[in-house]
């Protein structure tokens, strides 16, 4: 018998290593990851600020698997119905039972220009690039700012010489991004050279959160320069400038984009609705953000870190009961799925070296919001085995606020 993992994200990773406990030893887990590797996506955006921050957030998934079987591919298709795998070498596994955890993508909406011009920031390749682009935008406004200053240069900004980054999109993804560059502007003492422009559709930042938390969030960000403009939608971008949908054009050195979420490739772009089993076919589950799940309450569970492992984790008790009904053959009946029900303690983002957690109803700032989120952090590496990173990772906070 053979279970695939498709994906080593959050849900995938934390598929893999409960079904090695809770399977017996001669059903085979085979987990196939593009990269070979888990990427610990929520602490991506610090990357573009400390880089030598990769080596903590990156671990090797032979390191953390104590029996399932890596391999290094990329998914190309998945027939649920039939059990197959299709890789993109043109090779396909045929499996007993199979999760879908493979992420979501960046979604660009067909917007004319954006998928183009802006950078999304999924992997390592994209916060390097996001550093470089900052960097290069710093040294534009520095350069803009002497220019002026010395009556030797113009400007089309109303009579600003500050070069403008502009990141689309203001859930956490973008909260944490827009932070992050202005704490970057702030270290590389050019605050004045640049502008950090947090663009976003709804009516306020984080909009799929609390209102206290949203507010506290507002204020972290205006604190470190972040201009802010809600109720504004993108409507296309060329190589220079934004068009709104309001008509206004907006000039930038610098695009980055988190507006939002597709399914991946393998599913064709979608993320199917899946109902609190989380079943696709009848031996085939998808877990994370490539689907938009429906939890035993009825209600829609948000795509996130922190719903993906609990997904994984009820998912890997209804595969276990499966493989056990497969295994004994005695009942009738297939074994009942347990419901999913998703209830989060809290949420938590960070917004330059600073950060906001809610924890029930109460939200945290400051000190005691930055502590919880290093905690939070080093639990989850050392939740999936990866001990030495997240004491590197604690060792590297704890140094870096020295």
């Amino acid at each position: 018998m053979r279970i695939c993992v498709l994906g080593a994200g959050y849900a995938g990773l934390t598929l893999a290593r409960k079904l090695e406990r809770t399977v017996p030893d001669d059903v085979e887990i085979l987990v196939v990851e593009r990269t070979g590797s888990h990427l610990v996506q929520h602490e991506l955006h610090r990357v573009v600020r400390r880089p030598s921050l990769a080596d903590e957030i990156v671990v090797d998934l032979e390191d953390v698997l104590d029996r399932a079987r890596v391999r290094q591919a990329e998914v190309a298709d998945v027939d649920p119905e039939a059990g197959v795998v299709s890789l993109d070498s043109g090779e396909t596994i045929d499996y007993d039972y199979g999760a879908v955890c493979l992420g979501a993508e960046t979604a660009f909406y067909d917007l004319p220009g954006v998928e183009e011009h802006a950078t999304p920031l999924k992997t390592l390749d994209h916060a390097e690039r996001i550093r470089a682009e900052f960097l290069d935008a710093l040294e534009s406004g520095n350069s803009e700012s002497s220019a002026s200053e010395s009556g030797d240069g113009e400007t089309d900004r109303a009579g600003e010489s500050d070069a403008r980054v502009v990141v689309g999109g203001a859930g956490l993804s973008g909260v944490q991004v827009a932070g992050e560059l202005a704490a970057f502007a702030r270290e590389a003492e050019s605050r004045e050279g640049v502008t950090i422009t947090l663009l976003e559709q709804f009516d306020s930042v984080a909009p799929a959160f609390p209102e206290n938390f949203q507010a506290a969030v507002r204020d972290q960000l205006e604190a470190r320069d972040v201009e802010i403009r809600t109720g504004t939608a993108v409507a296309s971008a060329d190589d220079a400038s934004i068009e709104l949908d309001s008509g206004e054009r907006l000039d930038y050195d610098q695009f980055v984009w988190t507006g939002g979420i597709r399914g991946p490739a393998a599913l064709d772009g979608e993320r199917p609705e899946v109902e609190n089993t989380l079943r696709l076919g009848d031996g085939t589950f998808v877990v994370g953000d490539a689907a938009r799940v429906i939890d035993a309450d009825g209600e829609p569970v948000p795509a996130s870190a922190q719903a993906a492992v609990r997904e994984a984790r009820a998912v890997a008790e209804n595969v276990a009961s499966l493989v056990a009904y497969d295994r004994e053959g005695d009942d009738i009946f297939e074994p009942r799925l347990e419901p999913f029900a998703f209830d989060s303690p809290g949420w938590l983002v960070s917004v330059g070296d600073g950060a906001v957690a809610q924890v029930g109803p109460t939200v945290l700032t400051g000190t005691a919001a930055k502590a919880l989120k290093t905690t939070v952090g080093a639990g989850y590496l050392s939740s999936v085995g990866a001990i030495r990173n997240a004491a590197d990772l604690v060792s590297e906070e704890l140094g870096y606020e020295r």
